[in-house]
């Protein structure tokens, strides 16, 4: 029961962190959103954006990996910045990025709390990286969500 304690948690933080952001982030000016980069060169909006690409792509690994003992999918992950680049997150509207964000992060959390304990040791590759079991992909979303939150964080505090 403590692994499904464990994953509860993390759909609990997945929504905890939307819910509080989302007044923050709709509260933001153009020049906040878009002037001020990273060290990866991202501003808010861009930012924003990897993030739902994040959702898209675990809410794939989530659910594939309920069904499948063993899951070869792609990883985004080096080709991050080529997925910003082609959905020009820069130019999208904020309110409804805001709003994509929030709703499909919400969707996200409630199939993690979803779950089946049994399935939590299936385990996603794209054959190059060290296997990740279910568990772990949904332990992880929150941290990597506020990882970037807090980048947006420190975007927000530059003048």
């Amino acid at each position: 029961m403590e692994k499904i304690q464990r994953i509860k948690r993390a759909s609990q933080q997945t929504e905890e962190l939307i819910s509080n952001w989302e007044n923050i982030l709709m509260n933001l000016t153009e020049e906040q959103i878009t002037v001020n980069r990273n060290s990866q060169n991202r501003n808010i909006k861009q930012i924003l954006g990897h993030l739902v690409d994040s959702s898209v792509n675990n809410h794939h690994r989530i659910v594939r990996l309920q069904y499948l003992k063993r899951l070869y999918f792609p990883d985004y992950q080096p080709d991050n910045d080529t997925w910003i680049h082609i959905q020009n997150y820069e130019n999208a509207d904020w309110v409804n990025l805001v709003q994509f964000w929030k709703l499909y992060g919400f969707h996200l959390s409630y199939i993690m709390s979803q779950v089946n304990e049994k399935d939590l040791n299936n385990l996603w590759t794209d054959g190059f990286i060290k296997p990740v079991s279910l568990e772990d992909i949904i332990i992880g979303f929150p941290e990597h969500l506020k990882l970037h939150l807090n980048e947006i964080h420190e975007l927000m505090k530059m003048k």
